[in-house]
């Protein structure tokens, strides 16, 4: 193990020989460490916390800290993180809360940019990009391979669907829809598909076909929600993507994004 002789570790913490602490990091007691993780320097994790494998921390990053909550009196919740993410320079990821459940969850292969903040109880989902500045509230779930651009703030409870887009500076207040790009400067409304990313993601052309007619009949038609979802569930050959698609709209509490 190399460890700076400025960093501190508690007894009760487990690091793995393979890992690399920088100078001024702290690791606090119930802190759980996989293999070749990176503390470059200044970083600060308390636990409980498990962290998976070969993660990288850029200095001044606060990971497992107690919850910004005003209910919050000290109780033993967690946050857990899967392999292979980015945490950069101030990022701040907080425990969950008994009334949510008690834990944050980072999932595998995530970037969290510089001076995001994930709040207590949160699901980020994998491959999720969340850019410089995003501020994501308590309890909100982001689904896999989503973008939440730069200075967005999401509030508490909102899901973020799998695959969509978030434009730099937009207020999320309400869901936003699986496969859709979502922007202030468009009103914070769906405009349409995230065509480029589904085909990075290797979509084949019929899947997005099959996405972009479901988007049409929801966005461009003259249907309200109600009627485009029925609409879409009497066709055949929906395919998981529908079925994803309109099972997020059917479970949404807060409402969607259009």
């Amino acid at each position: 193990m190399k460890v700076h002789p400025t960093a501190i570790i508690d007894p009760t913490a487990n690091v793995p020989s393979s890992t690399n602490i920088g100078p001024y990091s702290i690791l606090g007691p119930g802190v759980e460490l996989g293999e070749d993780c990176e503390l470059i320097s200044h970083v600060v994790i308390e636990g409980p916390s498990r962290i998976g494998a070969r993660n990288r921390f850029f200095p001044f990053a606060a990971v497992g800290l107690p919850p910004q909550d005003l209910s919050y009196r000290g109780e033993a919740t967690r946050l857990e993180m899967g392999d292979d993410n980015v945490v950069r320079e101030f990022v701040t990821l907080n425990r969950g809360t008994v009334k949510g459940g008690g834990l944050t969850r980072i999932g595998s292969n995530v970037l969290i940019m510089a001076y995001t903040h994930v709040a207590h109880d949160c699901t980020i989902g994998d491959h999720v990009i969340l850019a410089n500045a995003a501020t994501i509230g308590g309890h909100v779930s982001v689904g896999e391979w989503a973008v939440v651009g730069a200075l967005c703030p999401v509030h508490q409870f909102v899901r973020i669907g799998a695959h969509s887009y978030i434009g730099g500076g937009t207020t999320v207040t309400r869901d936003v829809l699986p496969f859709s790009k979502t922007a202030a400067e468009r009103g914070t409304h769906a405009y349409g598909l995230n065509s480029v990313g589904l085909e990075r993601r290797g979509f084949s052309n019929e899947r997005i076909r099959k996405i972009h007619h479901a988007y049409k009949v929801l966005l461009a038609s003259k249907l309200n929600t109600s009627q485009a979802l029925d609409k879409l569930k009497s066709e055949p050959d929906r395919g998981p993507d529908l079925e994803m698609l309109i099972r997020f709209i059917e479970e949404s509490v807060r409402g969607v994004i259009k």
